[in-house]
C-alpha cells in the first residue's frame, strides 16, 4: 500500500480544519497557506469531503469550511477514503484475479487481503479529534479566554535577581 499526496494532504487538512474550525468557518486559503497545499488541490479535496459529508461549506465573504460531523466520529479512514484514496495492498485491487485473464487469486492473495483488513481497521481506530490533541499537546494552538484557539504565547523572559558575583552577594548581605 502506498499512501499519496492525496490521503496525506486530505488528513493534514482536516487536522488544520479541526484545529481552527469552531463557530465560524475556515478559509481554504488559510489552510492552502498554513499547510503549503495548493489551494486548486484542497478545493479539489475538500469537494469530495463535502460529498461524504465530512466537512460542511460556507459561501459568500466570511465563509469557508467547517467539520460535518463531531471530530470524535471523523476517523482517518473515512477522510482516506472520501478522497478516493484506496486503501489495498493486493495487486488485483481485490478482485481475486491478481494474474489477470481469469486466474484467479496469487499465491499471497490473502496475505494482502489480511494486511489491508489490519490497516483499515488501524486507521478506523483513529479519529480526527486524536490527532487535533496530539497537536494541542505539541503547543501548536491553545485556546484564549473567549474559546477561541490562537497561537500560544511566546514563552515570557526570565529576570533573575539573584547576585551575579561574590561581590555583589557580600555587599547585600552587609546591607
Amino acid at each position: 500500500m502506498r499512501l499519496t499526496t492525496k490521503g496525506r494532504f486530505a488528513v493534514t487538512a482536516m487536522i488544520d480544519l479541526g484545529l481552527r474550525g469552531g463557530a465560524s468557518p475556515v478559509a481554504l486559503a488559510a489552510i492552502s497557506q498554513r499547510q503549503r497545499i495548493s489551494l486548486s488541490y484542497l478545493e479539489q479535496l475538500f469537494g469530495k469531503l463535502r460529498r461524504h459529508e465530512l466537512v460542511n461549506s460556507t459561501r459568500g465573504p466570511g465563509g469557508g469550511y467547517t467539520l460535518g460531523r463531531k471530530a470524535e466520529s471523523i476517523s482517518v479512514a473515512d477522510i482516506i477514503t472520501a478522497v478516493d484514496e484506496p486503501i489495498d495492498a493486493t495487486g488485483c485491487g481485490g478482485k481475486e484475479d491478481c494474474m489477470g485473464e481469469g486466474t484467479g487469486p496469487c499465491m499471497t492473495h490473502e496475505l494482502w487481503t489480511n494486511l489491508n483488513a489490519k490497516m483499515i481497521e488501524y486507521l478506523e481506530g483513529i479519529s480526527l479529534a486524536q490527532l487535533v490533541a496530539q497537536q494541542i499537546a505539541k503547543g501548536v494552538l491553545e485556546q484564549d479566554d473567549a474559546g477561541q484557539r490562537v497561537a500560544p504565547p511566546a514563552p515570557k523572559p526570565i529576570k533573575i535577581t539573584a547576585p551575579n558575583s561574590v561581590f555583589a552577594l557580600g555587599d547585600t548581605l552587609t546591607k
